[in-house]
């Protein structure tokens, strides 16, 4: 069994900044990748920011240059650290990874989510 735990979040004034973890635990063999995605109030889920096991590192449009996404392989975590954030910025902020349980089988696991506000 793979849980997501999410910290961080709150309540933030517009241009402010927050950080987001993500821990892992549990039956892992290796993580391939973590990221995290977002899902407002009427809209779809989307893509934030992914890295892999390597390194290798992917945003979304609308928030290049604002946020970064790290991870810790020895620690089984993730962060995402958002600044300047907007008032659209506003969502749960779901942490997702792509974990192998042993040698041969993996899946995708979800965290509850944690909620973003930014709000004068």
């Amino acid at each position: 069994q793979v849980q997501l735990v999410e910290s961080g979040g709150g309540l933030v004034q517009p241009g402010g900044s927050l950080s987001v973890s993500c821990a892992a635990s549990g039956s892992i063999f290796a993580i391939i990748a973590m990221g995290w995605y977002r899902q407002a109030p009427g809209k779809q889920r989307e893509l934030v920011a992914t890295i892999n096991r390597g390194g290798g590192i992917d945003y979304a449009d609308s928030v290049k240059g604002r946020f970064t996404i790290s991870r810790d392989n020895a620690k089984n975590t993730g962060y995402l650290q958002m600044n300047s954030l907007r008032p659209e910025d506003t969502a749960v902020y779901y942490c997702n990874a792509k974990i192998y349980t042993d040698a041969r089988t993996w899946d995708d696991y979800w965290g509850p989510g944690t909620q973003v506000t930014v709000s004068s």
